[in-house]
């Protein structure tokens, strides 16, 4: 007699992962842990279908091939029955399936996991059984219980997890009572039980050892301490600058929206490091050392916007630090006896402090911006399909912690927001277009593209010989002589008209865009970036070839540096203004405008294109001016803090929803990229040329009287040689690394290198996950295949009886 079909479902276990406890929403790990439950269900079902075929008195199946070569054309179900009548065998195999079986029998659960913490108390805290004495080895009274958990009541099995929960170490008691896949009155009914049968373990421990006042008092403080440091952790996320409103913007307005004001986080963050390392290395020891200089003009207030007058002799700017030792007694004296008879102080050189300050906040900036870009990769571009993105949202976006009526509305909305993103995106990839629109979208892009290229070469052309004709108009006010106020007012000029044309630009490309029509607002808002990215990387080149020729409208003709300093706090502190005028008539007047005039409903939609590319180019502003105006990063910051709070008011007042909601995950990747590689690349090469090529001033400055910047760093290393001649290696590495451009390209090949084989890795694990699962749906035919075969089977045996 053959024997009955065996319909046990093998999932292997993975070793390495015995240690950790598998999460309920990993589905692998689920059908691993539930192993012997799947195996008992499926020997239930052999004893169901033996049973049932005893009754019936017919011999059982002994495999699932046909007797006959007949048998071979399997009868397929037609398309319109949706529940076919299946055997109830074939019913019983179908519910012992793992999909079926999970969560059905909680004393399976409860006995799995019972082993589960029995095998993690025996490997973390028993030694091994050779290493024990007979009398200390386990009892066997409750063997079949441990081992044979059909055999024990659920009450049985509850008391044996319960005793093993208590063995263990409280983390992983806690890891183990949330990985248990129960209902949260089962896991509160083991928890109290748990609470019950500590007390008289501890109460016994008191007993036996009773602890000294001392002892008491230091586990009262140990306990305070403890819940102070979790109080502090609770307190964390709030603390982090603007967490509530960032939370709310994004609820309100969408990712897109948010991306702004996260960037524009990043970049705050930024200028306030840098800010640091220049205020202690530079600043601070400069305002204690102050030079000897000139009196500085009366303040007037215009100097707020044109920089100069009386911040000209100022800590603001590359003039006023003094090329000098500080702290050194013979740089104040010029005769020699005195000099010869003072103590020696630690020596501050100013000029090495300068240049280095200043290379190791640029060099912390980049650190920064490619741990931010490569961080901000991997979260918006993660290896694998966001097929499955809106079902989370759907079901798993949910904080049960949330509480409070505010934040409770607030979660709402940002889930609504989310939804709308993603469908949004959902119904863009399914529009097509035919070909002849195709081919007229296409000629309407092109014909929008050569205007936009067209006004960004008009635009420069027109900046060109506005610039040659301020320095024609400031040589001539110097030649006659004319008064303060006109000479300071010329300076206004350039910076005005650049941002002026900054902030009209954008809106022109917004109506190229209305007139493009594009389906996406991701392309839509790609092709602005691109735009506005054009015409400002044209505006900033010509500009800094100006400042490097030199001919740059200045108010005093003894330092070029402290000249460029000044062109380019004027050009942050107009950015700015311009800023607060866009937000006043771009938003607060246009709502305004349809709300009463037009009767509308309607209010304008915030341009995130538009504004990123404004603190960018802010932003490059301010690398660019660290070298000639020092505290430019501080006035970067104070701008960035008003700009914050400027923006978000006028958010939320102004402004609404994006009408068509899309997903910028990928936003903050593409601003952090174009911050990188674009516009903090130029300023890097900009400041390398003037420091390795442009001679410095000759009257004022760290550098006055070097042929280069770069030269104080020569001539210092050559004095280090001279005075202490046991670090030749210093030299040495100086000349042949430092100097040799060799390393500067194979620290750039090795990068590159990284970079390949990090993109080649990324492209290995995606077709690993496309193959798997493509043999997921595989796996899931063949289940339905063989479910098919054998109900065809029973009712080819049932035809025959």
């Amino acid at each position: 007699m053959s024997q009955p079909p065996s319909i046990a479902f093998c999932v292997p276990e993975d070793i390495e992962s015995d240690g950790q406890e598998p999460s309920p929403d990993n589905e692998g790990a689920l059908h691993s842990s539930f192993h012997q439950l799947i195996a008992e269900q499926s020997s239930l079902v052999e004893a169901g279908l033996e049973l049932e075929l005893q009754a019936k008195g017919r011999e059982p199946p002994a495999l699932l091939a046909p007797p006959d070569p007949r048998a071979a054309a399997w009868p397929e179900p037609t398309r319109g029955e949706q529940h076919p009548g299946y055997s109830s065998a074939s019913l019983r195999i179908l519910a012992s399936m793992p999909s079926r079986t999970i969560g059905r029998s909680r004393g399976a659960i409860i006995s799995q996991y019972y082993n589960r913490t029995a095998r993690l108390r025996c490997r973390s805290s028993r030694p091994p059984l050779q290493q024990l004495c007979h009398t200390a080895r386990p009892s066997l009274r409750q063997y079949d219980l441990e081992t044979d958990p059909t055999r024990a009541t659920l009450e049985d099995k509850r008391r044996l997890l319960v005793k093993e929960l208590l063995s263990l170490l409280p983390s992983q008691r806690r890891h183990l009572l949330l990985a248990v896949p129960l209902s949260l009155a089962e896991k509160r009914a083991l928890r109290q039980e748990l609470s019950r049968q500590k007390g008289p373990q501890r109460q016994r421990s008191q007993h036996r050892a009773p602890s000294s006042p001392c002892r008491g008092f230091m586990d009262h403080i140990a306990l305070g301490c403890r819940g102070l440091w979790y109080r502090l952790l609770s307190l964390l996320p709030a603390a982090q600058p603007w967490h509530y409103a960032l939370k709310e913007i994004g609820g309100r307005f969408g990712s897109s929206v948010l991306s702004y004001f996260l960037f524009l986080k990043s970049l705050l963050m930024f200028n306030m490091l840098s800010f640091l390392i220049l205020l202690v290395f530079v600043v601070a020891l400069q305002a204690a050392y102050p030079p000897a200089s000139a009196s500085p003009q009366p303040f007037s207030g215009l100097e707020l916007l044109t920089g100069a007058g009386y911040f000209t002799h100022s800590l603001l700017y590359y003039g006023y630090y003094s090329n000098v030792t500080l702290n050194n007694p013979c740089a104040s004296r010029p005769g020699g006896s005195a000099c010869a008879l003072a103590v020696p102080r630690l020596p501050y050189n100013m000029p090495l402090a300068y240049i280095f300050s200043i290379g190791v906040s640029l060099l912390v900036t980049c650190v920064l911006l490619v741990y931010s870009m490569s961080r901000s990769f991997g979260e918006s571009y993660r290896v694998g399909s966001s097929v499955g993105d809106l079902a989370i949202r759907a079901f798993c976006a949910w904080d049960f912690k949330v509480i409070q009526r505010r934040s409770v509305k607030l979660q709402c909305e940002n889930i609504c927001t989310q939804l709308k993103e993603l469908l949004a995106e959902q119904r863009s990839r399914a529009r097509s277009r035919s070909l002849r629109q195709c081919l007229g979208h296409g000629a309407v892009l092109l014909l929008a593209w050569v205007l936009s290229l067209g006004t960004v070469l008009g635009c420069t052309l027109a900046l060109s010989y506005l610039s040659e004709h301020l320095h024609t108009v400031q040589q001539d006010q110097r030649t006659w002589g004319s008064g303060r106020w006109q000479q300071e007012a010329i300076l206004l000029v350039l910076p005005l008209v650049v941002s002026l044309l900054n902030t009209l630009m954008p809106h022109l490309y917004n109506l190229l865009a209305m007139w493009e029509q594009q389906d996406s607002p991701v392309a839509q808002l790609y092709v602005a970036i691109c735009r506005n990215l054009i015409l400002k990387m044209v505006v900033l080149g010509l500009l800094c070839y100006q400042w490097l020729s030199r001919r740059v409208v200045c108010s005093t003709a003894e330092c070029w540096e402290t000249c460029v300093g000044q062109d380019l706090y004027r050009f942050v502190v107009m950015d700015f203004i311009f800023a607060l005028l866009d937000t006043l008539f771009g938003e607060l007047l246009w709502r305004l405008i349809l709300e009463k005039r037009l009767k509308r409903k309607q209010k304008p939609e915030f341009d995130t294109a538009r504004n990123v590319l404004e603190l960018i180019y802010g932003q490059t502003l301010t690398w660019l001016g660290v070298l000639f105006a020092p505290l430019l990063p501080a006035v970067q910051v104070l701008k960035l803090l008003l700009l914050f709070h400027i923006k978000k008011a006028s958010l939320m007042r102004n402004c609404q929803c994006p009408s068509k909601p899309w997903q910028a995950s990928h936003m903050r990747t593409v601003f952090i990229t174009l911050l990188c590689f674009p516009f903090f690349m130029g300023a890097a090469v900009f400041l390398s040329y003037t420091i390795w090529s442009v001679r410095p001033s000759e009257t004022c400055g760290p550098f006055q009287g070097l042929e280069t910047i770069y030269k104080s760093v020569k001539t210092w290393v050559q004095v280090l040689e001279k005075s202490n001649p046991n670090i030749t290696w210093f030299t040495w590495v100086h000349q042949h690394l430092v100097e040799n451009p060799f390393l500067l390209f194979f620290v750039s090949g090795v990068l590159l290198a990284v970079v390949y084989f990090n993109i080649q890795v990324v492209r290995g694990q995606r077709r690993i996950i496309r193959l798997l699962k493509e043999q997921i749906a595989n796996e899931g035919e063949d289940k339905m295949f063989l479910i098919e075969k054998l109900h065809s089977v029973y009712e080819q045996r049932e035809r025959r009886a």
